[in-house]
């Protein structure tokens, strides 16, 4: 009985949150039109609803922890569900993502992504897309902030192991500069797919920076061994065995 009424809280959850997403993105649509400024400030203030909903309607708290960088670096994250992005980009001046090229099409999604600074790349031609998105920072096209990348490339459940791609040790050998890892346990409380929201506290970790000038296998030894080792202890810290 107690699952089936957090099943329905959680429903009613989802569908609040997705239901603002139109909202607020109409409410801002003329300051964001002409402003960077006005995209970021939107994406936020969703991110706030979202996180200020989820205590009351689900009993779901967040937290985030160590320092969120204000200068420009590349942000590697663990990624475990949506919410790890929602965490993430509410604690940075200005996040930009990359993200999957069909997201772009998504509506208010897509359009403030873009807005902000977010990276289409192509399913199976990440290579030449992280080429590309070199190529635009290194001629100023891109717009300045902190880049945000999932090293595994997707939504890994806790306790699953995946590879850490190396195009993250590429932008980070390329781009020049120094990267800051972010572990999370947030996939125990919203789960990758679904709709149940479990009670608790979930939590994102910005952990000391990596200097850049390390060779890229390395950063990505070092990267891998940090984010997982944190990761883990966030998740045993809320009852979880990742070795389990």
């Amino acid at each position: 009985m107690t699952n089936a009424i957090q099943w329905v809280r959680s429903l009613i959850f989802v569908v609040f949150i997705y239901a603002m997403m139109p909202v607020i993105g109409l409410l801002f649509l003329p300051w964001a039109l002409f402003s960077r400024r006005g995209a970021l400030e939107a994406c936020k203030t969703w991110c706030r609803v979202v996180r200020w909903s989820a205590i009351w309607m689900v009993g779901l708290r967040t937290e985030v922890r160590g320092t969120p960088p204000k200068d420009e670096v590349l942000i590697a994250a663990k990624h475990q569900s949506f919410l790890d992005i929602i965490l993430i980009f509410a604690s940075l001046p200005a996040g930009k993502f990359i993200m999957k090229r069909e997201l772009m099409y998504a509506p208010v999604i897509g359009q403030y992504a873009l807005k902000i600074g977010c990276v289409p790349v192509d399913r199976g031609k990440r290579s030449q897309a992280i080429k590309k998105m070199v190529d635009d920072v290194s001629k100023g096209r891109q717009q300045p902030g902190q880049l945000i990348i999932y090293p595994q490339g997707t939504r890994i459940k806790p306790g699953v192991k995946a590879p850490y791609k190396v195009g993250t040790g590429v932008l980070y050998e390329e781009l020049g500069q120094d990267c800051v890892p972010v572990a999370a346990n947030v996939g125990l409380f919203w789960p990758r797919k679904g709709i149940m929201r479990k009670p608790g506290t979930a939590v994102v970790e910005f952990l000391p920076r990596i200097e850049s000038g390390l060779s890229r296998a390395a950063f990505m030894a070092r990267l891998e061994g940090e984010v997982e080792s944190a990761s883990n202890a966030l998740m045993q810290e809320a009852g979880f065995d990742p070795e389990g």
